[in-house]
């Protein structure tokens, strides 16, 4: 008999950031479209968000849509983002007042589904920092590890990143996990002495910069950005394209 062997699926790529406020959706944003320039088949999740605000009878989030934008995909807005919380808080408090229990095993069976398509490249965004808490034993990170995600590391470049960023990069080797690669994004203004905090980054995270993106201002768009990343280093594995979900989990045996 004959085995026909097919191409293990892309990598899952994990968005990250090292706090809050830092351009995490904007950049995946900005990668997303980037992909699509390649014609690359993208899908993007928001598993958690707080911060959602009521429409057509139903919480939406803003960074969700912006996903959903980049992306192209024909996923609904509950594939997308399945926990949506009103209060911009922290999410496990704010499923904790919406009586309602976040888990890593749930989170993670719905991201499996939601990926279970033909891709060429996927984006989970994470909310907050690394370790954003789920419940009280469960952190955003345990489903970046349980998914065997590819961290990429948003890196607000402001009075303090150099503590954020190395300590987040350290957290993620602990986990066992490869940073894929960081950006630099300022999302506030260019900081004091940027390019020396840069060289220090860049000497120090053991993974690729894919670029640094200057302030564009609040109601920049993610077109505006993309001349300031390069995603080569996330290109798809060559030759045959994604296979099929079920061509995946198996090798064809023939006559």
């Amino acid at each position: 008999s004959r085995l026909f062997l097919t191409m293990p699926p892309p990598p899952i790529f994990f968005i990250a950031g090292t706090d809050t406020g830092v351009g995490k959706t904007f950049i995946a944003a900005t990668l997303l479209e980037l992909a699509r320039t390649r014609d690359w088949r993208c899908v993007a999740l928001k598993p958690v968000a707080a911060g959602c605000a009521p429409r057509d009878g139903r919480l939406v989030n803003e960074d969700a849509l912006a996903l959903m934008a980049a992306s192209g995909a024909d996923l609904d807005y509950q594939t997308v983002n399945p926990v949506a919380l009103a209060p911009a808080i922290a999410p496990h408090i704010a499923a904790a007042e919406a009586n309602l229990r976040l888990s890593v095993a749930q989170l993670a069976a719905h991201c499996r589904q939601a990926l279970a398509g033909d891709f060429d490249f996927a984006l989970i965004e994470g909310a907050g920092g690394w370790l954003v808490p789920l419940n009280p034993t469960e952190t955003l990170a345990n489903l970046c590890i349980e998914l065997r995600a590819r961290p990429i590391l948003v890196v607000g470049m402001r009075l303090g990143c150099l503590n954020h960023a190395l300590l987040t990069a350290a957290a993620i080797a602990r986990a066992g996990l490869e940073l894929a690669g960081w950006v630099a994004n300022c999302p506030a203004g260019e900081m004091p002495r940027l390019e020396d905090n840069l060289a220090a980054l860049g000497h120090r995270l053991p993974a690729p910069c894919l670029g640094l993106v200057p302030h564009l201002g609040a109601a920049a768009r993610p077109g505006q950005a993309r001349a300031y990343l390069d995603i080569g280093a996330l290109q798809p594995r060559p030759g045959k394209r994604n296979a099929s979900a079920e061509e995946r989990q198996r090798a064809l045996p023939g006559p």
